[in-house]
């Protein structure tokens, strides 16, 4: 398997879904601006949004795939087909459960996750309601992780790639056609989230069906490789998603201040996920079932020498993405958001949001790469030991810059705690003899840093004064962006070509 063809195919699947996201969010930020409304639905999909994130692609995905690697490698098909059932069954009732709870519970869940809302009635029982429409989607989102986690270790990764396009075309279906229906319209949102995780659920299975692992309901609580998934999900739930429960707690913080807050973090972080997505979740979704192989297979030189491919991919591509974004902040909000009910000034509080998270992005990105360098090899203690150091010191910097940075300290403190996750991470794969650089690191790096500079001054001319994008039609803000991220493409790879740099440079295979 060519991975880099492989990361080609998931990300441009990704990319798709990640426009259809923009798309979604343009659609939104049109029809219901940044306010109450939209705060209460932002706050209510937050929290399943988080879960999924939690135990679909964090801790589960982490958890399940290199063990059912493990058995594809070692052991019988019926073995495995068992490890399937077992593990769906076991985890389908669980997420029942959970769903019922989070239903009934909704009131509660909401004080402890916006306790500012209670200040306002209003906010508050929204909130509660669009809750309650849309926590069922952890029960879908995960079951859609879990045939996602069989379809990637079989090397299908389109078809989990292409799967959350479904969310955004029913956001936009419902905004756009719907919400008229509903009472308060952004119910409609709700009902779109509910909606949407069905649909991923649906799509898969087909392919589930051809490869011959679509779960069949047998509850086994015997099996050991299901109990060796739940001992590797549990700590893994923290580990690898510190990110997460950062932003949650952002929430909280961010309920306190001034209206709209939480909704300029919303925008900001919807287009610092781009990136993230595109790159970093691609990476870490082609990178796992390869290293979960290689150390089953006991070749640690072929694990080191993916882990090292990963890591200048995403130098690579990573580093241009977090500066362009920082350049390009207020275009790019502009010509996506600045419309209908979302004002200039929406526009600039989330301008600094954004600037604050690109600061991170790479730190991001990172994360996704290196935490399945432990994952794979069935380690959940030394990244739940790092999440917890990354977690303190991210909630400490939150309570040095909400003061004078505002909304925008609370995305600083996200990014800069994300860089502090990837350099422990780091520091300890080399310490554990898990990873070693290959040669040539000192002069890659340089050669990167050199050419995104050159692309950032470039992009900083030719954007112009700021303030002509909040007062120009959307037919030019759309065409002179477009034109920019031309422009900072062809900069880009013509300085990496002056350099030296080939695309075959960066071709590796993944493990069989």
């Amino acid at each position: 398997m060519n991975l880099l063809k492989a990361l080609a195919t998931v990300s441009s699947m990704t990319l798709l879904s990640r426009i259809l996201g923009f798309v979604r969010d343009a659609v939104i930020a049109r029809a219901f601006g940044a306010g109450l409304f939209t705060d209460a639905f932002f706050v209510a999909f937050r929290l399943p949004n988080l879960l999924r994130r939690l135990f679909a692609e964090g801790a589960f995905s982490q958890a399940f795939v290199p063990i059912l690697g493990e058995y594809r490698n070692n052991r019988t098909q019926e073995e495995t087909r068992a490890l399937v059932d077992h593990v769906a069954t076991l985890l389908a009732l669980a997420l029942v459960v959970v769903s019922v709870l989070g239903v009934l519970a909704a009131p509660w869940i909401i004080y402890v996750t916006a306790p500012g809302f209670t200040a306002s009635p209003d906010k508050f029982q929204v909130t509660v309601e669009l809750l309650r429409i849309t926590f069922p989607y952890i029960l879908f989102i995960s079951l859609t992780s879990l045939a996602g986690g069989i379809l990637n270790t079989w090397s299908r990764f389109s078809v989990p790639a292409f799967t959350p396009t479904l969310l955004n075309v029913a956001f936009i279906v419902f905004a756009l056609w719907l919400a008229p229906y509903f009472d308060p319209p952004v119910k409609a949102l709700a009902w779109a989230v509910f909606a949407g995780g069905a649909l991923q659920l649906a799509f898969q299975l087909p392919f589930l069906a051809r490869i011959g692992m679509l779960p069949r309901f047998r509850l086994e609580l015997r099996d050991p490789g299901v109990w060796r998934v739940l001992k590797l999900m549990g700590p893994a739930v923290f580990g690898v998603s510190i990110g997460q429960i950062s932003l949650l707690i952002n929430t909280i913080f961010a309920s306190f201040l001034v209206t709209g807050s939480v909704s300029w973090l919303y925008y900001a972080d919807r287009l610092m996920e781009f990136p993230a997505g595109v790159l970093g979740a691609a990476l870490g979704t082609i990178l796992l079932p390869s290293l979960s192989k290689h150390h089953a297979s006991g070749s640690p030189a072929e694990y080191s020498r993916l882990l090292d491919w990963g890591l200048r991919v995403t130098l690579l591509l990573a580093l241009p993405a977090a500066a362009a974004l920082a350049v390009l902040a207020l275009p790019l909000i502009a010509t996506l958001f600045h419309y209908g009910r979302f004002s200039d000034t929406d526009a600039w509080m989330t301008r600094d949001a954004l600037v604050a998270y690109s600061l991170g992005l790479v730190g991001l990105i990172l994360v996704k790469i290196l935490a399945p360098g432990f994952y794979a090899r069935q380690n959940v203690a030394t990244p739940v030991k790092i999440g917890l150091i990354t977690l303190l010191a991210t909630q400490a910097m939150n309570f040095a810059f909400i003061g004078p940075l505002k909304h925008a300290g609370l995305a600083l403190a996200i990014g800069l705690g994300a860089c502090l996750n990837a350099w422990l991470l780091y520091r300890f794969l080399r310490k554990q003899d898990i990873y070693a650089p290959q040669p040539g690191w000192l002069a890659f790096a340089l050669k990167v840093a050199g050419s995104v500079l050159v692309m950032a001054a470039a992009l900083w001319f030719a954007m112009g004064p700021q303030a002509q994008w909040l007062q120009a039609g959307w037919q030019w803000k759309a065409g002179m962006l477009a034109g920019l991220v031309a422009l900072g493409g062809a900069v880009y790879g013509a300085c990496l070509l002056v350099l030296g740099f080939r695309l075959r440079d960066f071709a590796m295979r993944g493990a069989a």
